[in-house]
């Protein structure tokens, strides 16, 4: 018989439906049993991706035995984290504080039923004694047993976990405090001290993809350009970490898109999981690495990237779907990998010599007895093995890859987590606006207003958000990185395609975070809303994490919009953030990238251009939009569109003529109405 988890809209509680477990979502009706009942609580969070979360689940939670021990001992409650982040980055903090390692998922931690706190907790938990951990029916007895008998103990360990979490948010930096640029540049000798010179990326294995980390050095690689010695070192971190990526395992070069992250060093074996919020930033960094170096290669990943998002991951709701699984058919990465035979008889002869000298088919199998794709030698070198030319050469591979993509697609794909998360399309809805400005798509701006749309019409209403949509049902009320990256998205999407419709939307969530989020004490914003359901703690996030810091893009899309309309109420809360971040930023400013970027901006004030006419206002600002400007923004508005709120009132067009008006910050110079003086007005910069 389904358990209370049938009737759940999220695909990770949806798979465990059937477990012998009486598995609870989180609820007070849970707590309230366990109250009556006696028993603590035991909370497990994962997500439909992850890999580790479905080992326990076959391991433990569908095993009759394991089940009954559960049952007779626990209230048991399931949450999935991309649902309430609200939750996991409790007791993710939590399970750090008690444990002393980091967290992760699946996440098993024990909660006394009074007031939610957590009094023992772990991640993974094997179903025999291995790796060092007892068996999961052994500790369940275990802990059982001390919550009988230690109910002293728990409640004094949580008075003192509470204590501790009073203390997480640092004091905000005084008004005095000069907030300079300094902890920029400390945060790129960082970068250099962890950068791997030869396979890119920071750190050992297992490497991620970092996108803020990148996309901080190709902006300090920027900022430098016309210093007299220009920071080409940040640049070279950056752009090999890109092509080491883009060359290797973690990229799917069938498909297009990234996977989670590589287990190895090299990129070549990569978890298989492929999630909205990475391929979103890695979208929008490959387009931005183009621009500012024109290599071809990251134009390609671009386009295969923003390809897949668009045919694999966009619903017709025009919302995007969260995740594809690593696991197909029980199996990690059998979707992707292959053999050299499987793959020699798709294809003929000439095609066969190519792909396998190019992706490493004539090699050694390189994960469990099969090949996984990986770019082995380069176009040209492949070209002088075969004896054919470059462009032969490519023609041939494309030809390959189509004829392998088209037998792929025969197979049992990984399942695909299908709930929308609003904060992850925003930062898709980012990511196809910036790759449709620099690579001249408009289908990739059709598709970001299409998202857009989406969220305005099933996920907003009365001024707030929700988080999620699933089955026709919009559910859970949003958190902060809802509201800030998609705020953040509609100012870059308002550069490739003006709508007053969504200037407005963008005012209207920032009115939002200012009215219900912000810390009118500390500054800086909560990650619930002030009528959120009260749960034990309520965090401040400032450092970034798998996505960038709420904290960050909210006081970086809050000072572009308060420059862009004039408006010192979001400038004010901008400067607010930083001085609630400034320990951070200044002792770790390589946690607090995301904080960083909006720094860069409070300390150099971005440029802002409003090109005001008919086709030509368009021409200009894809003109602009060629070159690799990170603090500059382009608004081309059409001189018949009226009611434009606060400076852009200001802003008005010249009958007859293209008219551009340039400000940096809160200077503003004369208009100009030719391309060559505004070309000149931005040579400057």
């Amino acid at each position: 018989m389904p358990n209370r988890l049938a009737d759940e809209t999220s695909p990770y509680l949806q798979q465990h439906a059937d477990n012998p477990v009486d598995w609870y979502p989180w609820s007070e009706e849970a707590f309230e049993l366990a109250r009556q009942r006696g028993k603590p609580v035991l909370l497990s969070i994962g997500y439909s991706a992850c890999h580790w979360c479905h080992v326990m689940a076959h391991e433990s939670f569908e095993d009759v035995a394991t089940a009954e021990v559960m049952n007779d001992l626990f209230v048991n409650v399931k949450v999935d984290r991309e649902e309430r982040p609200d939750i996991d980055k409790i007791y993710q903090t939590a399970h750090q504080l008690i444990t002393q390692r980091g967290g992760g998922w699946p996440l098993t931690m024990f909660l006394h039923p009074d007031d939610q706190r957590p009094f023992f907790g772990g991640t993974y938990f094997p179903n025999e004694a291995r790796y060092g951990m007892p068996a999961f029916t052994e500790l369940l007895r275990s802990v059982a047993t001390y919550y009988d008998e230690q109910g002293d103990e728990i409640r004094a360990q949580g008075d003192r976990l509470v204590e501790v979490f009073g203390r997480l948010d640092p004091q905000p930096a005084s008004a005095e405090q000069v907030m300079g640029a300094e902890p920029l540049a400390a945060a790129r000798e960082v970068f250099a001290e962890t950068f791997d010179s030869e396979f890119g990326g920071f750190g050992s294995a297992p490497k991620f993809p970092h996108p803020t980390t990148i996309d901080r050095l190709l902006r300090h690689w920027r900022d430098s350009a016309n210093a007299s010695e220009p920071d080409v070192d940040a640049l070279f971190m950056a752009t090999l970490t890109l092509k080491r990526m883009a060359d290797g395992g973690i990229y799917d070069h069938l498909g297009g898109g990234f996977c989670r992250y590589s287990v190895d060093r090299y990129w070549q074996i990569p978890h298989f999981e492929k999630m909205l919020y990475d391929n979103g930033p890695l979208l929008a960094l490959y387009a931005q690495a183009f621009l500012a170096t024109g290599e071809r290669q990251f134009a390609d990943v671009a386009n295969e990237t923003a390809d897949w998002m668009l045919a694999d991951m966009q619903s017709d709701n025009g919302g995007f779907f969260s995740t594809r699984d690593a696991d197909s058919e029980g199996e990690e990465g059998k979707y992707y990998v292959w053999s050299p035979e499987s793959a020699g008889a798709l294809l003929d002869d000439d095609e066969y010599t190519a792909l396998s000298t190019r992706f490493g088919l004539d090699e050694p199998a390189n994960f469990e007895g099969q090949w996984h794709l990986t770019i082995r030698r380069s176009i040209d070198d492949v070209a002088k093995g075969i004896g054919r030319s470059a462009d032969d050469t490519a023609a041939l591979l494309d030809s390959a890859r189509k004829k392998l993509l088209a037998e792929r697609a025969t197979r049992i794909e990984p399942g695909r987590d299908e709930k929308q998360i609003v904060s992850w399309n925003g930062l898709a809805i980012r990511g196809l606006a910036i790759a449709g400005r620099g690579l001249g798509r408009e289908d990739l701006v059709d598709a970001a207003v299409a998202a857009v749309e989406f969220v305005r019409r099933e996920l907003y209403a009365d001024g707030r958000l929700l988080a999620v949509y699933k089955d026709g049902r919009a559910r859970f009320p949003a958190y902060l990185d809802d509201y800030a990256f998609l705020l953040d998205a509609l100012l870059e999407l308002l550069q490739a395609r003006w709508s007053n419709e969504h200037l407005g939307f963008a005012t209207e969530l920032a009115d939002a975070l200012l009215g219900h989020f912000e810390d009118k004490d500390g500054g800086g914003f909560w990650f619930t809303a002030d009528d959120h359901e009260q749960l034990m703690h309520r965090p401040k996030p400032l450092a970034d994490e798998a996505v960038p810091s709420g904290n960050g893009i909210a006081a970086f899309a809050l000072q572009r919009l308060g420059f862009l309309l004039g408006e010192t109420r979001y400038l004010e809360a901008a400067e607010r953030t930083l001085r609630a971040g400034w320990r951070g930023i200044s002792e770790y400013p390589h946690g607090h990238v995301s904080l960083l970027t909006a720094l860069e901006e409070y300390t150099e004030e971005p440029e802002v251009i409003i090109i005001r006419g008919g086709a030509e206002a368009s021409r200009w600002r894809d003109s602009a939009a060629k070159l690799y400007a990170p603090r500059r923004l382009v608004y081309a508005i059409g001189a018949d569109v009226k009611g434009l709120p606060g400076a852009l009132a200001d802003r008005k067009p010249v009958e007859g003529e293209t008219v551009a008006y340039r400000c940096l910050g809160t200077h503003c110079e004369l208009p100009v109405t030719s391309w060559e003086a505004l070309a000149g007005q931005m040579s400057g910069q």
